[in-house]
Formats: C-alpha cells, sequence, structure tokens
C-alpha cells in the first residue's frame, strides 16, 4: 500500500503519477488549444464559429481547473531535487520559466473568461452561472491579455521544450524520463 502511494505522489527523488498525469493532460489540452484558437481568428462570424469556440472555452475551463489542481498538489507534494550535475543557475532558471508557464496558463484563461463575461455572454465557473454588464472596452482589453499571454505561453513551451533538448544532447541526460 506505501509504494502504491508513493507512486501516486511525488518524493524528492521522482515525480508521481499524479504530477505525470496533470503534467501530460496540460500538454494534451494545448495541443488543441493552441491551434483551435488560432483557427478561430480567421473564422467568419456563424454557427460553425460559434460552436468551435464553445470547444475552444470548454478546453480552456478544462486546463483552468486542471491547473487549479495541479498548482494546489504542487504545494502540498515535494519537488523532485536536479541531480549534483546541475549547472549554477539551473534550478533557478527552471523554476523561474515554471512559474511563468503557470502564470500565462493562468492569464490565458482568466483573461478568456473575463473577453467572454465582458462580452454579453454567461459562462459556468465553479459550478456558478456568472453573468457581468456588457463592456467592449473591457472585452477587448481581456481578449490582448489573452493574445498576449498565449504568445508569451508559446515561448516557454519552446524554452520549456529547449531545456530538455540542451539535457538530452548536450549534458547526456534525459530529464523527460522523470516526468513519463
Amino acid at each position: 500500500m506505501v509504494n502504491l502511494i508513493m507512486s501516486i505522489l511525488n518524493n524528492n527523488l521522482e515525480y508521481g503519477l499524479l504530477s505525470k498525469l496533470f503534467h501530460w493532460l496540460t500538454a494534451a489540452g494545448l495541443i488543441v488549444q493552441i491551434p483551435l484558437g488560432f483557427y478561430l481568428v480567421d473564422l467568419e462570424f456563424d454557427q460553425s464559429r460559434v460552436d468551435i469556440e464553445n470547444y475552444h472555452i470548454l478546453f480552456g475551463l478544462i486546463i483552468f481547473y486542471v491547473t487549479l489542481i495541479r498548482l494546489i498538489f504542487k504545494l502540498l507534494t515535494p519537488t523532485p531535487d536536479f541531480k549534483d550535475n546541475a549547472f549554477p543557475g539551473q534550478k533557478f532558471l527552471a523554476k523561474l520559466n515554471h512559474f511563468f508557464l503557470y502564470f500565462a496558463l493562468l492569464s490565458i484563461t482568466i483573461s478568456g473568461i473575463f473577453k467572454k463575461l465582458f462580452n454579453g455572454e454567461s459562462l459556468f465557473i465553479f459550478f456558478k452561472k456568472i453573468n457581468l454588464t456588457y463592456n467592449y472596452e473591457l472585452s477587448e482589453q481581456f481578449y490582448s491579455i489573452h493574445i498576449i499571454a498565449n504568445y508569451a505561453l508559446i515561448g516557454l513551451i519552446s524554452l520549456h521544450i529547449l531545456a530538455v533538448l540542451f539535457h538530452k544532447f548536450l549534458l547526456r541526460e534525459n530529464i523527460l524520463k522523470r516526468i513519463l
């Protein structure tokens, strides 16, 4: 029983099953969301756009909830340590990138939520229907934040992937296996 719990939760040496699941659920969601968002930008306003946008909102809210649960879980469990051969500042850079990844994810979802709400639409958030007064200017400001945060997220994901490749090919460490 102890081994089962240890394999589900993080410890100082490795990520547990829950962390791995959160990581890959988020990655899969973003693989869908990012192209879908770019596709939506060029669509004419008709029923197919509304349908696709509803899926985009649904996936975005799922990513939002997974991210919140993931952050709570992260606060309650240890993060595995780097091996001794980490170069100076590596832990700081990794933590900084992870912080900004979470910040971008939350910024994207929260700005998307407020864009829709200030556009006069209602959303179910935390099992409650939310409505705000229509405000075009605020809706557009939150849309701008949504777009900027998306580009920042793409850059941060790229940096995240480049770090894995750097470790694999230059430092000869397979850090990807830690999260698989």
